[in-house]
């Protein structure tokens, strides 16, 4: 069967999309090159998970030096979705014009957050996101509907800090996450951030957005079909080259949208140069990989050696007293949220503290997450040299150091004396975007606003890729209304 629509990808771009797309009729089939994540011991596992890395891809990618390390990305059905923390929270509307950091000033979008607005509505609903209406939040943007679930409540210990924190004028909120905190704990008793959803109790791309797609007749999903190459003649790309089952084929559409993820979109279009396009597909503004954007992300621990943690899961406030303002002259800081339950077994894994020693830290401390804008810059790129090469150079490191401080000082006061703070490395990669810029400008960006690439007539990137800036929140939900948006889009054509 020729399909009308291919889809490259089965994350949170790919499978969001695919149900945006599913009731137009339209002969759908999505390539995804991992399998499906069946249940199994190893999905609770935390020594599998974080010691063992017993789900990752057997690659490796390359730094700018010419080092190999391990990616945290996952190649499965649903993506890196299935093992995210589920917070799927907006962007602030201040954050799709351009804006003053430390580091830099951030270029703006070429929509704005009113023109994405009911997009979100429509992806809160399909990710059935438990949040809080009327949040106390400084920069919460406006929302057209209610959330369509009550946030997941507190546990004890977790309330018992929320109140600290607003003891000290902060405002601390319901995290906005996608997960029925009753079905993932009758599997068992952990967090969700960090662990893989293989029982359909988290928001996932698979549980949710292909879930959706898949209702209908005219959608097909293969697995284990990975692409290598896309195919192009002139203004209109005529295929992609695939490999399955050990052979390779060449499979075609009218339409073909690639949702392969920040990283990877990027190097396929890169991988995919030929002589009528040497720098690669889609890459006339030579913008293509650049401006790679990943967060600034700092882990903090607060223990209190006398205090214990009685908490499963943990990961159920926030707040953004300093998302918009708190630095010099005041310059934004970002957001601070919890992280999912740490458990001395994950800290002993993260760490390298002998497990005594962790079981005591994890059990008695909180466990939170700094997170800061990183600032879009053509210099840190993702390229091709026979495999990818990660060149991510991060930006608005002061302002992000600032927040950490302050988030320590805010984190004694509430009653936790010693706070230690870890930067994520470069092999876990947990927000990637920015490396398909969209605009209006085919000199300055990669796809125009409804997310066709500028250089084709027949080629759509709907993945972080096409983020203009990375903002200060988790990016799953924007990515999933983009493509709410250009599903639209797409079956408004002809």
């Amino acid at each position: 069967m020729q399909p009308d629509i291919l889809i490259i990808g089965s994350g949170m771009g790919g499978a969001t999309l695919a149900a945006a797309l599913a009731p137009s009729g339209r002969r759908i089939v999505i390539l995804e090159r991992g399998a499906r994540l069946m249940d199994r011991p190893e999905a609770r596992d935390p020594d599998a998970i974080f010691r063992r890395g017993f789900f990752k891809p057997k690659e490796l990618w390359k730094d700018a030096s010419g080092q190999e390390f391990e990616p945290g990305n996952y190649a499965c059905v649903g993506g890196n979705s299935k093992f995210y923390g589920a917070v799927l929270t907006r962007y602030r509307a201040e954050d799709f014009a351009p804006l003053q950091h430390m580091g830099g000033r951030t270029p703006g979008w070429p929509i704005g957050y009113a023109d994405l607005e009911p997009y979100y509505s429509k992806a809160e609903q399909l990710y059935r996101v438990r949040g809080e209406d009327g949040a106390n939040d400084p920069s919460e943007p406006p929302h057209s509907a209610r959330y369509p679930y009550p946030p997941v409540p507190d546990e004890p210990d977790v309330a018992a800090l929320r109140k600290a924190l607003a003891a000290q004028g902060l405002h601390p909120t319901a995290l906005p996450v996608g997960v029925d905190i009753e079905a993932w704990l009758k599997r068992a008793p952990t967090t969700w951030d960090a662990f893989p959803c293989t029982t359909g109790a988290k928001s996932d791309a698979e549980s949710c957005g292909l879930a959706e797609a898949l209702k209908y007749p005219n959608v097909t999903l293969l697995t284990e079909t990975r692409v290598v190459r896309v195919l192009s003649e002139g203004r209109r790309v005529t295929g992609v080259e695939v490999e399955r089952q050990r052979k390779r084929e060449v499979m075609s559409a009218p339409v073909i949208c690639l949702c392969a993820g920040a990283v990877m979109s990027a190097a396929l279009l890169l991988a995919s140069a030929n002589a009528e396009h040497p720098q690669g597909l889609a890459n006339s503004s030579d913008q293509l990989g650049r401006n790679f954007m990943n967060h600034n992300l700092t882990g903090v621990v607060a223990w209190n050696p006398l205090r214990r943690n009685r908490t499963i899961y943990e990961k159920t406030i926030q707040f953004n007293d300093w998302y918009l303002t708190g630095g010099p002259g005041g310059a934004p800081l970002g957001n601070v949220q919890m992280l999912g339950r740490v458990t001395g077994m994950i800290l002993a894994g993260e760490s390298g503290l002998p497990l005594w020693a962790a079981r005591h830290i994890a059990d008695h401390s909180m466990h939170l997450l700094a997170m800061s804008e990183d600032l879009p810059d053509p210099n840190s790129r993702v390229l091709w040299r026979d495999g990818v090469v990660l060149d991510w150079r991060r930006t608005n490191v002061q302002a992000h150091d600032i927040l950490v401080k302050k988030l320590k000082a805010a984190l004694r006061k509430a009653g936790w004396p010693i706070v230690f703070a870890q930067a994520f490395p470069k092999s876990k990669p947990s927000h990637q975007c920015g490396t398909a810029r969209m605009g209006r400008d085919p000199a300055q960006s990669v796809v125009d606003p409804n997310l066709k690439a500028h250089d084709f007539d027949n080629l759509y990137i709907v993945d972080a890729s096409v983020l203009p800036t990375s903002a200060a929140v988790n990016p799953s939900l924007t990515i999933a209304a983009l493509a709410t948006r250009a599903g639209a889009h797409i079956r408004s054509l002809p």
